[in-house]
């Protein structure tokens, strides 16, 4: 050994090269570790048809001599796919909590190094660990950044590691309790011979919540809050259709937060109704004052959305503001009382109509073209590009456009986009037009008091009526 260090001192060969190499260092020195939930369906509200099917998963790793009786073999993967914040998280949690499993939680980011080789000895890895330790659960969040679809241009590496996936999937023991539950937010992302059956035997979809769904969402996350007795958390409920349980467990926190920096001992209706503002219009901008030439077009189009929302009867407005919030100079709050899940023609034409009602009423009023309806133009195209390429709602039939087909008819395309939207605004024109003084007067009520309420939009309507 003396020798040895000799010779590297005599011809100066760099001690490093001697040394274990980075990719042997970084994947010998990975060690699985594993955690014992104490989360169980108890804490997951809502998702009832999802925690049924999971209790089947739950009951075979309990007992599992009953099963094979009947030659059943239990499914080697579950998939949660759904958009993010609905809680496939806390799912997997659950399951290792009510089977008493070693919960391995990790991600797909995890396993996705430089070195080639790594990433695919960090899966045998916590393979060998999960098989040792079952009944164990192993948890991938975002496996699309190991799982995604493999072409000829793809990263040798990334390609490794999802190969020794694929194969620690197949090669599970049959008498092994292990587990693998992924959860991704883009299921067409992920190649298909990760999502086939043998490897992940179930996919199960994770929504929004629905109405019941995120009554009980916020009851858990309300339970250690005081909360005012004029708090109903069912109106909340039917306020924020569409929000995630992420964004639900936000607004309850905020609430709170509200209630401390108001000095409040309760949390009240007002401090979830700013909440609600917060999460959903953005961060109020204190010091951010519009001159008074823009604060008068500001209040127009704001005045225009909620005549048009009126008229129409649409999704009720629950608050109209020309407070800056975010990077809007206004806008209006509408939040529907009901879920819906299916949208007639109609319905998206008036969803259209009512985007239109800002930049009519400043054409109207103003004769201009302002930048102020970017976002609305922005919500626009996408509703008219989908009832005319997905939903069949145009001249060109009862057909879906895909990608591959939009190149070669994008003129027709764009004619049939714009001859609803053209539709649209010119209806829209004429409803203000027929209501000029009721514009004014909602105008002027927000330019003085920059915000206003479903009830004060009813009483300033029926005053004009009057």
């Amino acid at each position: 050994m003396k020798a040895f260090k000799n010779l590297i001192k005599r011809f100066k060969i760099p001690v490093f090269a001697f040394n274990q190499s980075k990719m042997e260092k970084d994947s010998t020195s990975e060690d699985a570790s594993f955690t014992k939930p104490k989360t169980t369906f108890q804490d997951v509200a809502g998702l009832d048809e999802v925690k049924e099917e999971l209790v089947e998963v739950v009951d075979f790793i309990k007992n599992p001599d009953k099963y094979r009786k009947m030659g059943a073999k239990v499914p080697k993967g579950i998939l949660f796919y759904g958009p993010p914040g609905t809680g496939k998280t806390l799912l997997a949690a659950s399951v290792a909590g009510e089977s008493n499993s070693a919960f391995f939680n990790t991600t797909g980011s995890e396993f996705v190094e430089k070195y080639v080789g790594v990433g695919a000895k960090r899966v045998r890895t916590l393979f060998e660990k999960a098989r040792k330790e079952a009944p164990s659960i192993i948890f991938i969040d975002e496996i699309d950044a190991i799982g995604a679809k493999r072409h000829l241009e793809s990263n040798n590496e990334k390609d490794q590691t999802l190969n020794q996936l694929l194969v620690e999937m197949d090669g599970f023991n049959k008498d092994s309790n292990v587990i693998i539950i992924g959860a991704t937010n883009r299921l067409d992302l992920l190649d298909e011979a990760l999502t086939r059956p043998g490897r992940f035997d179930r996919h199960i979809y994770i929504g929004n919540p629905n109405y019941s769904t995120r009554y009980e969402i916020l009851k858990v996350h309300t339970k250690d809050k005081p909360l005012s007795s004029e708090v109903d958390l069912e109106e909340i409920a039917r306020k924020t259709h569409g929000l995630s349980g992420a964004h639900l467990a936000n607004i309850a926190n905020e609430s709170a937060i509200i209630a401390v920096r108001e000095g409040c001992s309760q949390i009240n209706k007002v401090h979830f109704d700013k909440a609600i503002e917060r999460i959903v219009a953005g961060l109020e901008s204190k010091n951010s004052k519009l001159i008074e030439k823009e604060k008068r077009i500001v209040s127009y189009h704001e005045a225009g959305h909620a005549l048009v929302s009126n008229t129409l009867n649409t999704d009720p407005i629950q608050k109209i503001s020309i407070i800056p919030r975010g990077q809007a100079l206004g806008y209006v709050l509408q939040l529907p009382d009901e879920d819906r899940y299916i949208y007639t023609k109609e319905d998206l034409m008036n969803k259209i109509k009512v985007l239109f009602g800002g930049k009519a009423a400043e054409d109207l009023i103003f004769n201009h073209t302002s930048t102020g309806a970017k976002d609305d133009l922005n919500k626009i195209t996408q509703i008219a590009t989908q009832m005319v390429c997905e939903y069949g709602m145009s001249s060109l039939g009862n057909m879906t456009i895909d990608s591959n087909f939009k190149a070669f008819m994008i003129d027709k395309i764009q004619k049939e986009i714009n001859s609803i939207m053209n539709q649209c605004y010119d209806e829209v024109v004429q409803i203000l037009k027929d209501q000029i003084e009721e514009l004014h007067m909602v105008s002027n009520y927000l330019y003085e008091h920059e915000t206003l309420t479903n009830d004060d939009l009813c009483k300033i309507l029926k005053r004009a009526l009057s």
